[in-house]
């Protein structure tokens, strides 16, 4: 039975909502973040309780691993640096491979399942949908820095079996859809549905990327943490690739139309088509259609998606008007 759990990024929007998780399932959890990127307001409920050790530290660092109790069951490592649309593709590059190298070395010594999370992107630019875990990465040009992520997730994700393969203990790779919900950052590192509510919410003009006939495949934290959570605590998912996400594909202009609806916020919907090429300064590829086979974790891990859009988007919408009305 895992008991004890490690989690990097525990005060992202990912990890602070599986802390909840796995606080409320009987779990004692050592959490990890630089809060770089991560809030401790996302935390800050669960500081007091006796079964929640948290510690201010970068996973990059060697050190931040020295001296960590020796009877953790598992590690979930989603800790990470983003697409690096507007640069700092070294940071993408250094930090989701110092830290993945870090955390396996982690569970070598101490001979303990890991969990890591990757993502949709390293499914690139295959037209092949809806993709599966066998589907092929097809990734672009090594010119086109949007396509470092897909890489060094991909690298974790061989690392990880490299290590499963080598030292014996298990891995599992999670690969993520559209993830939302409370606690999500609100820039585009939390993803286009936040920057739209925020938008919409403000009155302003919804900024499109491209022609917004792009399609994304959107899932409600809730649905994202009972795929990690499951991956986690059931021996069935060792040593497999699980995507974690919800099918329903809609493009981005029909997201903001939908948020603009659901937000019942007064006046029309403002749209403002912005090509890629003037906010990063240089050719940009996006994926033009993402889409999850989820049978694989519904059948091992008996985990579908339940919330749909609208119900998500609307609580969603309601935890943003809750923290403006605090500021």
């Amino acid at each position: 039975m895992i008991q004890k759990i490690l989690v990097t990024g525990v005060a992202g929007f990912l990890g602070s909502n599986l802390l909840d998780k796995l606080l409320v399932s009987g779990h004692e959890v050592i959490g990890i973040d630089n809060l770089s990127m991560g809030k401790l307001d996302n935390i800050a409920h669960n500081l007091g309780n006796k079964f929640f050790h948290f510690l201010q530290k970068d996973v990059t660092e060697k050190s931040t691993f020295e001296n960590l109790a020796s009877d953790i069951d598992c590690i979930v490592h989603l800790a990470a640096f983003k697409i690096p649309r507007y640069g700092k593709a070294i940071d993408t590059l250094k930090i989701n491979y110092q830290g993945t190298e870090n955390v396996l070395e982690l569970a070598k010594e101490l001979n303990c399942k890991c969990v890591l999370a990757s993502t949709s992107d390293v499914y690139g630019r295959n037209p092949n949908l809806p993709f599966s875990e066998e589907s092929d990465s097809v990734i672009g040009s090594s010119k086109v820095a949007r396509w470092s992520y897909a890489v060094s997730k991909l690298f974790d994700e061989h690392l990880a079996f490299a290590y499963q393969e080598s030292y014996g203990f298990p891995v599992v790779l999670l690969r993520f859809f559209g993830s939302y919900g409370p606690r999500h950052h609100l820039s585009w590192w939390g993803g286009p549905q936040s920057v739209f509510i925020e938008q919409i919410l403000n009155g302003d003009e919804i900024n499109i990327h491209g022609n917004g006939l792009q399609t994304r495949s959107f899932t409600y934290v809730s649905d994202t943490v009972a795929g990690i959570y499951a991956a986690t605590v059931n021996s069935k998912a060792n040593g497999e690739i699980f995507n974690i996400g919800n099918n329903y594909e809609i493009t981005i202009l029909d997201l903001a139309k939908t948020i603009k609806r659901v937000s019942n916020t007064p006046g029309e919907l403002k749209l403002k088509f912005i090509p890629y090429e003037s906010f990063t300064g240089k050719k940009y590829e996006d994926v033009m259609r993402r889409v999850p086979d989820n049978s694989k974790c519904e059948d091992i891990l008996g985990v579908k998606p339940i919330v749909t859009l609208e119900e998500g988007l609307s609580q969603t919408i309601a935890w943003h008007r809750t923290i403006r009305a605090c500021v």
